[in-house]
C-alpha cells in the first residue's frame, strides 16, 4: 500500500436509534453486513476498515487489517471469526454518537450483549479450530432467560416498592441465588468473555456490569422499571456493580458511570493487555515492551521470549514456549505469557471503535513482529499524522514517540531492501513457526 491511512473521527449517523429490540426481535439482529467507515486515505475520500482486510472504496484504499487473510494464507479456516467479526462491525456502527456516550443502564443503538458475545465468538473460533462456531445465539437466550428468572423465581418486589427496595431486590437474586462473583486478575481470560460468565458465573466488573445493564433492560422494556437507574461500576478489585436510583447521584459518581462505548473499549483493552506478547519488561507501556523485543530480531514471540534478557529465569523461558505451543493449537494456559492471535484481533477492533489513535501504533508493533512490514508502516505513519502537533508532557510519552521513530526507521530500512517482498511470505511464515514447544 502507497498510501497512509489518516485517522479521523468516526462520523455520527443522521438516523435515529432503531427501536429497543424485544426478545424476539433481538435474537434476530445478528445478520448483516459490516460497519462503516473508520478511515480515510491521504489521497481523499472514505475507506472501511473491517475484519476481512483488503480491498479498497471512494478515492483511496483502506488501512487493511491482516489477522484473517494471514491464517488464512497459514491454512487456518477463519470463515466463523469473519462472521463474528462482522457481528461485532454492526453493533459498532449502530452506535451514535449520542449512543456512545449514553449509559449501559439505557444503552440505546447497539446491541452490548451482542456485540460482546461476537468478540468472544471471534477469539473462541481463533484459539479452538473448531468447526462449530460459538453458539451466539443461546447465549443471548440464556441471558434473556437471566432476565426473565428475576420475574419467575419471585424476586419481583411489590408494586409501588421504592426504588432501592427494587434494586436490593435485584442485587440478591444475581449475586446470592444466581451466584454470580466477581473474578479478580487476568490469570483466566475466560473472565472477561460473556460467554464463559453466563456459563461458570464468575467474571470481571466489567461482564457483571454488562449482565446487571442487560437486566436492568429487559425490566424496563417489560415496564416494570418506574424510576430512572444508574448503575455503579466500581474501580477497587473487590466491590461488585450495582445499581442505585439516578436522582440520588452525586457529583462523584461521574467517574462509576460507563457507558456503552466506554463498555466496549474498555474489554477490548482488558483483552489486549491481557493477551499481549510481550510483557516480561513490565515498563508500563505494551509498545514499549514490543519495540524492545525488537533487538532480538522481528518474528515468532517462542524465540523472543526464549532469549535471556532482564531476570528471566530458564524455566520462565521454557514454561513461555511451551504456553506459546499450546496456545497455537487452541488449548487454554496461562495468559501471562500472551497470545498473538487474540492480541492483533482486539487491536483490529478498538481501531473499528475509532477509540484513540495510538491504537494504530500498537497495532503496527504487533505487525513488525508477524513480518508484515508495509502494513506495520502504513499504521505508523497513520498514528503520526493523528497526533501531529500535540505536546508530549510525561517522560513516557516522550519514550514511546521516540520508539516510535526508531521502529519507523527500522522498518523502512527493511522495505529498502532489494526483493523484500518477494523473499518471503509473513502470511505463512509467522503462523508456521516452531512447530514443537522445544
Amino acid at each position: 500500500m502507497s498510501c497512509a491511512a489518516v485517522w479521523v473521527p468516526s462520523p455520527c449517523s443522521p438516523s435515529p436509534a432503531p427501536p429497543r429490540h424485544r426478545r424476539g426481535r433481538r435474537r434476530g439482529s445478528a445478520s448483516s453486513s459490516s460497519s462503516s467507515s473508520t478511515f480515510r486515505a491521504c489521497a481523499g475520500g472514505d475507506a472501511s476498515g473491517d475484519g476481512g482486510g483488503g480491498g479498497g472504496g471512494g478515492g483511496g484504499r483502506r488501512a487493511r487489517m491482516v489477522l484473517h487473510d494471514s491464517l488464512e494464507g497459514a491454512g487456518v479456516s477463519t470463515e466463523h471469526a469473519r462472521a463474528a467479526r462482522d457481528g461485532f462491525a454492526k453493533q459498532v456502527g449502530r452506535l451514535t454518537r449520542l449512543d456512545a456516550e449514553t449509559s449501559i443502564a439505557i444503552s440505546r443503538g447497539a446491541d452490548l450483549a451482542r456485540a460482546a458475545l461476537c468478540v468472544a465468538a471471534e477469539d473462541d473460533s481463533l484459539v479452538s479450530h473448531s468447526s462449530v462456531p460459538l453458539p451466539v445465539e443461546a447465549f443471548v437466550s440464556r441471558l434473556d432467560d437471566l432476565s426473565t428468572g428475576f420475574l419467575a423465581d419471585g424476586y419481583l418486589p411489590p408494586a409501588g416498592a421504592p426504588p432501592q427496595v427494587f434494586l436490593d431486590h435485584l442485587d440478591r437474586y444475581l449475586y446470592v441465588h444466581k451466584g454470580f462473583r466477581r473474578k479478580n486478575g487476568s490469570s483466566d481470560g475466560r473472565a472477561i468473555y460473556l460467554h464463559s460468565v453466563l456459563t461458570c458465573r464468575l467474571g470481571s466488573a466489567l461482564m457483571l456490569s454488562l449482565i446487571y445493564s442487560e437486566i436492568l433492560k429487559m425490566l424496563r422494556l417489560y415496564g416494570l422499571l418506574e424510576f430512572n437507574v444508574e448503575i455503579f461500576f466500581p474501580h477497587d478489585l473487590n466491590s461488585l456493580p450495582r445499581g442505585y436510583d439516578k436522582h440520588k447521584s452525586k457529583l462523584g459518581d461521574e467517574p462509576h458511570i460507563m457507558t456503552s462505548k466506554s463498555l466496549l473499549v474498555e474489554i477490548l483493552k482488558t483483552l489486549k493487555n491481557t493477551f499481549w506478547p510481550f510483557q516480561s519488561n513490565q515498563s508500563g507501556s505494551l509498545f514499549l515492551n514490543a519495540v524492545s523485543a525488537n533487538q532480538h530480531g522481528p518474528g515468532n514471540v517462542g524465540d523472543n521470549q526464549a532469549t535471556p534478557r532482564g531476570n528471566i529465569s530458564t524455566i520462565e523461558m521454557a514454561a513461555a514456549k511451551a504456553a506459546q505451543h499450546r496456545l497455537m493449537r487452541g488449548v487454554w494456559t496461562n495468559v501471562q505469557f500472551g497470545d498473538m492471535r487474540r492480541a492483533l484481533a482486539a487491536c483490529e477492533r478498538l481501531i473499528l471503535l475509532n477509540h484513540d489513535p495510538r491504537e494504530l501504533r500498537d497495532y503496527a508493533a504487533l505487525l513488525y513482529h508477524c513480518g508484515y512490514y508495509e502494513d506495520c508502516l502504513q499504521y505508523l505513519a497513520s498514528y503520526q499524522t493523528a497526533v501531529a502537533g500535540q505536546h508530549r508532557n510525561s517522560s513516557l510519552e516522550i519514550m514511546e514517540d521516540e520508539a516510535v521513530n526508531t521502529l519507523r526507521a527500522r522498518v523502512s530500512l527493511i522495505l529498502a531492501e532489494d526483493g523484500w517482498s518477494s523473499r518471503r511470505s509473513p502470511a505463512t511464515s509467522y503462523w508456521t513457526k516452531n512447530s514443537e514447544p522445544w
